[in-house]
């Protein structure tokens, strides 16, 4: 049986674009900062695809300063300045968050002072797409770039941070987005690349397939890819909420990404489905990719109000532009059968 891919949200699988660009660009031998033409056919990659993705995220004009991550990212931005955020970050932003925003049932977050807060534009658990506040310090995109019109230079935010792999790049790249004029504090001291915001030799090969993944992303985009993958999510959650009626849809009647369902079956826990699912052929997540290994309730659920045991029951099945109406159809099928089978032990 083939096996169907169903986590989007942790990594997008490459885009021919992509792997085109960063075999190009594996024959620039130069290294960016030599003076000589081999450097500067290496610092033209690099500068075409710092145009691509200013281009695909709105930010024309602005800094697009090229890290190993978002998560780096998040790091350069956001070390010492006393930002608040709220549970339901992502951990490379929570984690340098000093103060904690109320987030509501709808996981929607209170915002009282935007100039020191970090808030995510969607959710990579539940998908729930938040309402920026003007003049916020940092909006993490990561989630959201590709899969929803999102334009920096309209946003309002100070800062934002993108990776390359979340919309079919390859992992390892990812850019902090600063408003003109705004400077952050170096990390990484050098050599002074990137603007001297962030020194070392600039990765030529994985920013080339950044690069051409934001311009495809924006392609597939307008061509209306986000209304395709929201018509088989709708599919799948409509499939499974006829026969599993105890099952809750999270942010089922919020703003949501149009790939994202996030569902809980209170008391099967969601490695537990993510095991079976994956014996069944069926690559799905309990949550973030970087803490779904980690055994233990989902805090951005907890932070939403739902309890230990529903925050520890949540799937997430996350759709691409490459998912079929077939994959969604025969996912639902095997869950199905397997939520039989747990709701047949449950009543023994």
């Amino acid at each position: 049986m083939a096996r169907v891919y169903l986590d989007w949200n942790a990594t997008a699988p490459l885009r021919p674009e992509a792997r085109a660009a960063m075999l190009a660009a594996m024959d620039a031998i130069g290294n960016p900062s030599s003076v000589h033409a081999e450097g500067r056919t290496a610092k033209g990659i690099v500068e075409t695809a710092r145009r691509k993705v200013a281009a695909a995220v709105g930010a024309e004009g602005a800094d697009v300063v090229f890290t190993s991550s978002a998560t780096e990212a998040a790091a350069l931005a956001l070390a010492g300045r006393g930002i608040a955020c709220s549970p339901v970050e992502h951990d490379a932003v929570a984690s340098w968050c000093e103060a904690v925003l109320a987030t509501d049932r709808a996981g929607q977050v209170t915002v009282p002072d935007p100039a020191r807060a970090a808030v995510q534009l969607a959710n990579s658990e539940t998908g729930i797409i938040q309402n920026l506040p003007e003049g916020l310090a940092l909006t993490d995109a990561t989630q959201a770039f590709g899969k929803i019109p999102f334009a920096f230079n309209w946003s309002g935010a100070d800062m934002a941070i993108v990776s390359a792999h979340k919309i079919g790049g390859p992992k390892g790249v990812g850019a902090l987005i600063l408003k003109r004029g705004l400077d952050v504090e170096a990390r990484i001291t050098g050599g002074g690349q990137e603007m001297g915001r962030r020194s070392g030799t600039e990765n030529v090969i994985g920013i080339a397939g950044f690069g051409a993944a934001a311009e495809a992303a924006m392609r597939d985009l307008e061509a209306g890819a986000a209304g395709k993958v929201e018509k088989l999510r709708n599919i799948l959650e409509k499939t499974l909420s006829a026969a599993a009626k105890e099952t809750i849809f999270v942010g089922k009647d919020a703003n949501r990404l149009p790939n994202t369902s996030c569902f809980i079956t209170p008391g099967w826990k969601g490695e537990t489905q993510v095991m079976v699912m994956d014996l069944a052929g069926f690559a799905v997540s309990a949550g973030s990719a970087c803490s779904s290994g980690k055994v233990r309730p989902s805090r951005v659920l907890r932070a939403m109000g739902y309890d230990e045991t529903e925050a520890a029951s949540a799937l997430r099945v996350s759709l691409g532009p490459l998912t079929t109406e077939a994959e969604v159809v025969d996912f639902a099928t095997a869950w199905l059968r397997e939520h039989d089978k747990f709701r047949a032990r449950a009543q023994v």
